[in-house]
């Protein structure tokens, strides 16, 4: 998620936005720039890297009284001078930053150019810069009004121009976007960290909400004009947890923000009930091919396992899920037509990088699914799909699970629709549960407390165990690492019909087993399972479907989902795993964001 900062006022702009930039660091960002006035012009100065770069490339400004900034991290387009923001119109008169996904920037841009508009970046922003200027009558509201009802997609949108260096204007929908106000000064950002220190007092704007902001004003309407009465919101947050967003750990924010995450993954993928992905160019390749192999490491791993199951059922092709490091010391018997998908959160993972290398010298086309533009993976595979889960902070990865999960329901549904391998009404069907899967993730996070509770009652164990089948074995498998991971408790899965394979001695009384129960068909194996390590004094606590809690009566605790196509429990069956790990961690004392011995990127093997 990128940072947006504006400033208008009697103070000098240019310092004040440095600062607010300076604050929103936190959230990850791959170039930055401003906008402000020198000598009564607009001038824009940005740079690739570095908020420190942008500082040096700026020099001396004269004082300013209002100008925007905003730090970018890279989705159309890779990191650069061009492509960072505030983007400008052609005439240079109009600036503007923007957050978000402008889902049919391809078509308006097609239309801007033959109109006689100049591009200079590959962002979806720059779009919004000359619909501006085009629809510019001399009312900067009333044109970015009209530009507004011209888009589809995301938005939180800051736009100055010199022909009215007196007002900034500003929009939302989808991306957050506040308000601050001060005396005889405003202040407009993308999150409250940015104007801590500046004022307390903020608007917190609501989707579809339009602001226009001078050194004594704030005007709040709808995108229509209809003017709307806010309440002013009282920060009392410090820095620190401000970045935050109020909550204690960046995890548990990131947690949180999977709803938000996962709707901006399915963003324009979902086209007519059907998913798209035309725009790869890959549809022959795809069509033909005849085996994957996924390769990952770690959660990403866990990823491709669900992505394996999904694929295999829907798209009927030979899905092989392999660890990256283990892979590629495999001698691979490679065919003509064979497909890898690596999948990788940061996208610079050694071992993930080096099987991509291998693939490719052996003539293997490789997709990648990735969380970061511009990383070596996004670079060197074939095709790239974006999981756009914003920047994560915290060691132990959920959003960008969560949204990974996401691509792979969305691939396994696109390649059945591709090679006709499953029937068609059944896979609308699944598509229009897949657009609501960010709800069901919503109704999931209401059971915080009660798992909060839980993690309290069994802080003090030594060993824990997941158990699942199918899809639910995949999953627990992502809830023992997130376990071990953040709270330094031994934590093991299995598959629970291989109980009786080994993993069984290990059950004594009182050890904790988290059963996942959410597959209709497989429910009286896993009962069978469950009744076995019960017989043996492991205490049970089943994430169940609310449909088969009467099957789940002889667990000691239950943690209820929605109901829910068994394909698609894994997005929403892992947040309690996620939230169990995290509240073990806090009453553990461990620090919850940067667990020992771990870090966020592996780039060495």
């Amino acid at each position: 998620m990128c940072g947006i900062m504006g400033y208008i006022g009697n103070g000098n702009a240019v310092p004040v936005i440095i600062d607010g930039l300076a604050k929103l660091e936190y959230r990850g960002y791959d170039s930055a720039g401003i906008a402000a006035f020198r000598g009564g012009a607009l001038e824009v100065t940005k740079k690739k890297g570095r908020l420190s770069d942008l500082v040096e490339a700026l020099g001396s400004y004269q004082p300013s009284s209002v100008a925007i900034g905003h730090t970018r991290w890279a989705t159309h387009g890779v990191p650069s001078d061009h492509n960072a923001h505030p983007h400008c119109d052609c005439s240079g008169r109009i600036a503007l930053v923007h957050n978000g996904i402008i889902e049919n920037y391809a078509s308006l841009r097609k239309e801007l150019i033959l109109e006689g508009h100049d591009f200079i970046s590959e962002t979806d922003t720059e779009v919004m810069a000359h619909l501006v200027e085009k629809f510019y009558d001399g009312s900067l509201e009333n044109a970015v009004r009209k530009a507004l009802s011209c888009v589809h997609g995301s938005f939180a949108v800051v736009v100055m121009s010199s022909d009215e260096p007196d007002k900034i204007i500003a929009a939302k929908k989808d991306s957050p976007l506040i308000v601050g106000l001060g005396e005889q000064e405003n202040y407009v950002a993308s999150d409250i960290p940015a104007i801590l220190g500046k004022t307390t007092r903020v608007y917190i704007m609501e989707d579809n909400e339009f602001v226009v902001i001078t050194p004594n004003s704030v005007d709040i309407t709808d995108l229509q004009g209809n003017p709307i009465s806010k309440e002013v919101f009282q920060v009392t947050w410090d820095p620190v947890a401000a970045e935050k967003g109020g909550f204690d750990h960046f995890m548990l924010k990131e947690i949180h923000e999977q709803p938000e995450a996962i709707r901006k993954t399915l963003t324009g993928r979902i086209k007519d009930g059907v998913v798209d992905f035309s725009d790869l160019d890959f549809d022959d390749y795809l069509r033909d091919t005849n085996k994957i192999f996924m390769v990952a490491c770690g959660t990403a791993y866990h990823a491709g396992v669900v992505g394996r199951m999904a694929i295999e059922k829907l798209a009927r092709i030979p899905v092989e899920t392999d660890i990256a490091s283990e892979f590629r010391y495999r001698r691979v018997l490679w065919n003509p037509g064979d497909l890898m998908i690596v999948v990788s959160q940061s996208g610079e993972t050694a071992d993930t990088l080096a099987a991509l290398r291998e693939a490719k010298r052996n003539g293997i086309k490789v997709l990648a699914v990735t969380n970061v533009v511009g990383s070596a993976v996004a670079r060197e595979a074939d095709r790239v799909i974006f999981t756009h889960a914003g920047p994560e902070i915290a060691v132990a990865s959920t959003k960008a699970y969560s949204t990974q999960l996401v691509i792979m329901y969305l691939l396994g549904l696109y390649l059945a629709g591709l090679r006709g391998s499953y029937d068609q009404a059944k896979l609308r069907a699944l598509t229009s549960e897949l657009l609501y899967i960010d709800t069901m993730a919503e109704e999931v996070l209401k059971e915080q407390e009660k798992i909060r509770v839980l993690a309290e009652k069994y802080r003090d164990v030594q060993s824990t165990f997941f158990l699942g089948r199918g899809l639910d074995w995949a999953v627990a498998l992502e809830g023992a690492l997130k376990l071990k991971e953040i709270s330094y408790v031994h934590a093991e899965a299995y598959a629970a019909g291989e109980l009786k394979h080994g993993p069984l001695a290990l059950i004594h009384d009182g050890v904790p087993v988290l059963a996942l129960i959410s597959q209709d068909k497989l429910v009286d194996k896993a009962m069978s399972n469950i009744k076995e390590v019960k017989a043996r004094g492991a205490v049970v606590v089943a994430i169940c479907k609310e449909n088969l809690q009467e099957d789940c009566q002889e667990c000691d605790e239950q943690i209820l989902l929605p109901r829910i196509n068994p394909l698609l429990t894994p997005i929403v069956s892992v947040i309690p795993l996620q939230i169990f790990a995290y509240y073990m961690a806090v009453f553990r004392g461990a620090d919850v964001d940067k667990p020992r011995n771990l870090a966020k990127s592996v780039t060495v093997e």
